[in-house]
């Protein structure tokens, strides 16, 4: 059998160069996987860059937010790719997620339930592991910082109540907002969600610094302790 030979780069079909589609054409007129081949920059012996992350892309269904879920392992799966076009990857997937966090940041302040999805969906909404997060606000109810408190598995996380309430106090925070995500999609809340919220709840009406809520959130949506009156 004749042995596999790579044309050169300057023989692929305009397709299949994506730099240079980019160059005459826009970025705007680049595929997702044709993206993610600028960021891996090669293929295989047997793919080009382009056809490679095709592959990647429809073993997600060609669905950006399951690319986001992949980790290192995951990525390094696919025949051609390594550690450093992995890491590209990773690397692009969470300069979207912090792009988009960056947007929500301009709110002025949190209104409702719906204020604290969209601040936090971006961050944890599609992430394959559970983050506990705590939103600290002022009087006017404006974000002064949002802390990441734990990450943990798929089944849950751990949350040091004490330490939570230590760091309210040093930044001066007059109500607390809670979220954490369900990596199955799963709105329910569970009894360990449930225990926890009361813990917080209970632990800052003595600090005087009030839960105002608690989020389940998902790719798909949220559950909120306040709106269904379990606060």
């Amino acid at each position: 059998m004749e042995a596999y030979q790579r044309k050169p780069i300057k023989d692929w079909a305009l397709e299949d160069r994506p730099r240079e589609k980019l160059l005459y054409r826009g970025i705007g007129s680049l595929t997702d996987a044709e993206l993610i081949a600028v960021l891996i920059g090669s293929g295989n012996n047997e793919e080009t860059a382009v056809e490679l992350s095709r592959r990647i892309m429809e073993n997600v269904k060609n669905n950006l937010n399951e690319l986001g879920k992949l980790n290192i392992e995951n990525l390094k799966s696919f025949r051609g790719i390594g550690d450093a076009k992995a890491i590209s990857i990773l690397a692009a997937m969470e300069l979207g997620r912090r792009r988009n966090h960056s947007s929500a940041l301009e709110m002025n302040k949190i209104t409702g339930s719906n204020d604290v999805a969209s601040y936090l969906r971006p961050l944890i909404g599609d992430l394959p592991h559970e983050e506990f997060w705590a939103l600290f606000l002022n009087r006017q109810n404006k974000v002064i910082d949002s802390r990441r408190l734990s990450q943990g598995g798929i089944t849950g996380t751990v949350i040091d109540v004490r330490l939570v309430l230590q760091m309210a106090l040093e930044k001066h925070a007059t109500s607390l907002i809670f979220a954490h995500n369900h990596p199955s999609g799963n709105l329910e809340a569970s009894e360990a969600d449930r225990k926890i919220t009361k813990q917080l709840k209970e632990a800052g009406m003595i600090m005087d610094i009030p839960l105002l809520d608690h989020l389940i959130i998902t790719q798909g949506g949220y559950f909120s302790f306040a709106d269904e009156g379990l606060l």
